[in-house]
């Protein structure tokens, strides 16, 4: 017989009933009914349930045991009574009565319970992080994420791609975030910088002649944490490819990221229609570039119809250049109490608020209701709902000003009236392509210009683009976005050291300093450099995403806390003067 067990707690059925057996594992609970005791038995399978009664020779042994000990039993296989069958376990026709048993580890009393939903602060299931993972609903998102990556595996290299690992140590590369550097030790004075994407190595991948690389890669960037993302390390599904268009890589990433949803979607819808949204419509429809298609409501631009009106704040902010009026529809939202809550909304925001006009009937006809509607008078809120297309039951929400000011609020208004008014299918994946972002945007208050996004990406119409208004410019760059969440993001790649040079001159940066930053890259290109494209799917989103839940540290192993501390590990912690001798660091203390 094997050293711990000859079956996992998830394999005994009513077939072994007679049989002696050995299992292993962690204590769930104990329950004493009458003099027998019960212990539920759980390894990383599942749960047999065994039991001792005074007859046993393991009764007072068993009886010592508590939650969480980890042992090991040696019992008979008996079959439940039929009443006693628990058709929720797949072991449920069966028990063990323990004949044997041995302690393999104790455990000391419990900072956190594994048994049961009980909720814990997340500083103290960071810490005991390895308790945490122990619990039913961490061990399952842990195993979707690991079923994940190997699906994803899979259908890459069914698609012809070849997995090649891209190094961890290299060069500081401005990439949109902060580097985490590394101390050299053999040049002192110069740093080493922890990737905050395999961007630069994928290129000069397709340079070398790789047609069509992917891997599952480690991610470091030094950022502030949000629920949907990690302050510190993250790991992407990242591909490239060679004599690629845009539409090619759509058609590549598609089928792997729509079969990984429809795999571990949990029954969940997953549209098959991607439809491609420009970044500008994206921003003006949905107030962000990761919009929620789930929501069926599309903001609009209502600016003409308060132009000049008796509603003096709208129409003296019209006056000013780059000013607007979006409106944003609320079908079934008509009522005043309704409406009144979205207004303070808006002002817990940071607004002053948000106009408003609801639709109801009065004396068998159609009535607008509200300040604004008294305001512009009947002719122009009529007009208005024409254009929104609203009726009896509805309302519309009015935000103006500069859009840059406003946009955000709008877009999270959008969400919170799309769920409150149950317009939002929220058993559904509903994905978007966003494409044509803008290259250049302009400091208001410089008047310099620089990328706004990525500045390796090809810029629509090449050089001639570049000839002309920096802001009019638009890159071969997409994301996608699905349920409010960015998910992939990528581009078709600038391979051409003159076009290069030309972007980045436009924001500033003059060819030695470009040669100086991305030196590899760009002399890679002088040497028959091919046309390529590729993207990264961020996989602790999507893992996120398909567990249903609202935080990224739940479906990582073992995450930083919100500042970005291992509080298991005691990281990041102080080195010794021996460690910093040796690198030729020192310390400057904080004032």
């Amino acid at each position: 017989m094997h050293a711990f067990r000859t079956h996992t707690c998830a394999a005994l059925t009513s077939a072994e009933v007679g049989q002696t057996v050995r299992l292993a594992g962690w204590v769930h609970r104990v329950r004493d009914h009458g003099g027998i005791l019960f212990i539920d038995l759980r390894d990383h399978y599942g749960m047999t349930q065994v039991l001792a009664d005074p007859d046993s020779p393991a009764f007072k042994d068993v009886e010592k045991v508590r939650s969480e000990w980890c042992i090991r039993i040696d019992g008979t296989v008996k079959a439940r009574d039929p009443e006693l069958v628990n058709p929720k376990i797949p072991t449920g026709e069966i028990e063990v009565f323990v004949r044997e048993l041995e302690v393999l580890g104790a455990a000391e009393e419990l900072p956190l319970m594994v048994f049961g939903e009980q909720e814990y602060p997340e500083e103290t299931r960071l810490k005991y992080r390895y308790l945490d993972l122990r619990r039913e609903k961490m061990q399952e998102n842990m195993k979707l994420r690991s079923d994940v990556v190997a699906s994803m595996r899979r259908r890459m290299w069914d698609k012809g791609f070849r997995e090649h690992q891209t190094p961890i140590i290299t060069a500081s590369s401005p990439e949109g975030a902060r580097d985490f550097l590394v101390p050299s030790r053999l040049h002192p004075g110069k740093f080493y910088a922890l990737p905050q994407a395999p961007q630069q190595f994928k290129q000069l991948l397709m340079v070398s002649g790789f047609d069509k690389y992917f891997q599952i890669a480690p991610c470091f960037r030094d950022e502030d944490p949000r629920a949907d993302r990690s302050p510190t390390d993250f790991y992407q599904l990242d591909l490239e490819m060679s004599f690629v268009e845009q539409q090619d890589v759509f058609d590549t990433i598609q089928p792997v990221i729509q079969g990984v949803f429809e795999e571990f979607g949990g029954g969940r819808a997953v549209d098959s229609d991607w439809p491609q949204i420009g970044y500008r419509d994206a921003m003006k429809w949905y107030g962000t570039d990761k919009p929620d298609l789930r929501c069926p409501i599309r903001m609009q631009d209502v600016s003409e119809h308060f132009r000049g009106s008796g509603f003096a704040i709208f129409a003296k902010l019209l006056e000013q250049e780059g000013t607007e009026i979006r409106a944003i529809p609320a079908p079934k939202g008509g009522s005043r109490k309704f409406c009144d809550r979205m207004n303070a909304f808006a002002q817990k925001e940071g607004l002053p608020g948000m106009g408003y006009i609801f639709w109801r009937e009065a004396n068998g006809e159609m009535e607008a209701a509200g300040p604004l509607a008294k305001n512009i008078g009947p002719e122009r809120t009529e007009a208005i709902r024409q254009q929104l297309g609203l009726g009896v039951g509805d309302a519309a929400f009015f935000l103006g000003g500069k859009p840059e000011s406003f946009v955000k609020v709008a877009g999270k208004a959008r969400t919170v009236i799309g769920e409150e008014l149950g317009l939002t299918d929220m058993d559904r994946f509903a994905f978007a392509w966003i494409v044509d972002f803008p290259v250049y945007e302009k400091d208001e208050e410089t008047g310099r210009i620089d990328f706004e996004h990525n500045p390796f990406s090809m810029p629509q119409g090449g050089m001639d683009a570049l000839n002309g208004d920096p802001l009019d410019v638009l890159g071969y760059q997409y994301d996608l976005a699905c349920n409010g969440y960015e998910l992939v993001s990528g581009a078709i790649r600038n391979h051409k050291p003159e076009i290069m040079f030309k972007a980045f001159e436009i924001a500033g940066y003059g060819e030695e300093e470009v040669r100086k930053r991305f030196g590899g890259m760009v002399n890679a290109f002088r040497f028959g450099a091919p046309p390529h494209g590729g993207c990264a799917a961020g996989i602790d989103r999507i893992v996120m995403l398909l567990a249903d839940e609202q935080n990224i540290r739940e479906v990582m192993l073992f995450p930083m806390n919100q500042r970005a501390e291992d509080v298991m590990m005691g990281a990041p912690n102080e080195p010794t003067n021996e460690q910093l001798r040796e690198l030729n660091i020192r310390v400057v203390p904080q004032e």
